[in-house]
């Protein structure tokens, strides 16, 4: 954004304004206004981040109308488990996926629907870019034989990687 100009000074009661001005006509008058529009952008930094990896993106489309464990989604990716770790915190962090333990088992979903507009139109971009790709066509029939198998052995023999 090329800023014109910018002003601030003493309010009357509410601290400082501050108004700002660009070529776009963009215009903020408030400390608050400023901090909520520079919250926003990084937020939309931190989903395109999230969103910017392959194995995140495959994630997010075997995920579309179910909750995986965290071994069933290792068994699809064929990644380490600190690696699948690390994509899912990623994911999580930008707020795409949701996740709940049950006993042992960590289980993870996309964001439930009361997340803001702007996550969901982020998911449901992604699913719909990715829905006719030969990967994705791939990963979910892949996970539908990974699904056959009981998580309690999928999990304890996790190196049978591409053996389903």
């Amino acid at each position: 954004m090329d800023l014109l100009f910018w002003q601030a000074k003493k309010g009357s009661d509410s601290g400082f304004r501050v108004d700002i001005a660009s070529e776009s006509g963009l215009f903020i008058s408030s400390i608050g206004e400023l901090k909520e529009r520079l919250s926003r952008m990084r937020h939309m930094v931190r989903t395109t981040k999230a969103l910017a990896d392959e194995n995140r993106i495959r994630i997010v489309g075997v995920l579309k109308g179910r909750e995986l464990c965290v071994c069933q989604l290792i068994e699809l990716l064929c990644l380490a488990p600190s690696t699948v770790s690390k994509h899912l915190s990623i994911l999580k962090n930008a707020r795409l996926i949701d996740s709940r333990k049950d006993g042992r088992w960590m289980y993870y979903r996309l964001a439930d629907p009361g997340v803001p507009k702007i996550i969901k139109e982020a998911l449901e971009w992604t699913i719909r870019s990715i829905a006719e790709t030969d990967r994705f066509i791939q990963d979910s029939q892949r996970m539908e034989e990974i699904l056959k198998i009981d998580p309690e052995i999928l999990c304890s023999q996790q190196t049978r990687c591409g053996q389903v």
